[in-house]
């Protein structure tokens, strides 16, 4: 186990989400509820030494007004990257701008979308990037600005 105290950057951590996440898509499979999920894959993120939290509250500010109760994030790993669990048997096109409505909202780099009702770990798992210059090149890059 690594030391707590030091700082992952959004990278690093997805590396980790990544890897617990294709293990307990091994080891369940799908068929769980999201909830299930999100509790297991929680607590082997904190094995790991990271600070988990989960079901967020996301506020929404729109015209001088604030709402907290707008949107919940299902983990946040942290403080630094957004993950949006799924239980169905394919994405929807929505889910993926679920994610960067939540990334913006939060002003967060990077968020990882999985699905565990997918066939494989693979066709389950999105990585969505927020603007951000800094984060590696990936398959789903949403808004990209000037390169």
């Amino acid at each position: 186990m690594t030391d707590p105290q030091m700082k992952r950057d959004a990278e690093e951590l997805s590396a980790i989400v990544v890897d617990c996440g294709y293990r307990l898509h091994v080891e369940v499979g799908p068929g769980l509820l999201e909830s299930v999920y999100e509790a297991v894959l929680a607590k082997m993120l904190e094995g790991h030494g990271l600070r988990v939290r989960r079901q967020v509250p996301i506020p929404v500010r729109l015209m001088g007004l604030t709402f907290d109760e707008g949107f919940r994030a299902d983990l946040v790993v942290d403080e630094a990257l957004l993950i949006e669990l799924k239980s169905v048997e394919q994405f929807a096109s929505v889910h993926a701008k679920q994610v960067l409505t939540y990334l913006r909202l939060m002003n967060l780099p990077l968020g990882l979308l999985i699905n565990f009702g997918a066939p494989t770990f693979k066709e389950g798992v999105k990585r969505i990037v927020n603007h951000h210059h800094d984060i590696a090149t990936s398959r789903l890059r949403i808004n990209r600005g000037p390169e």
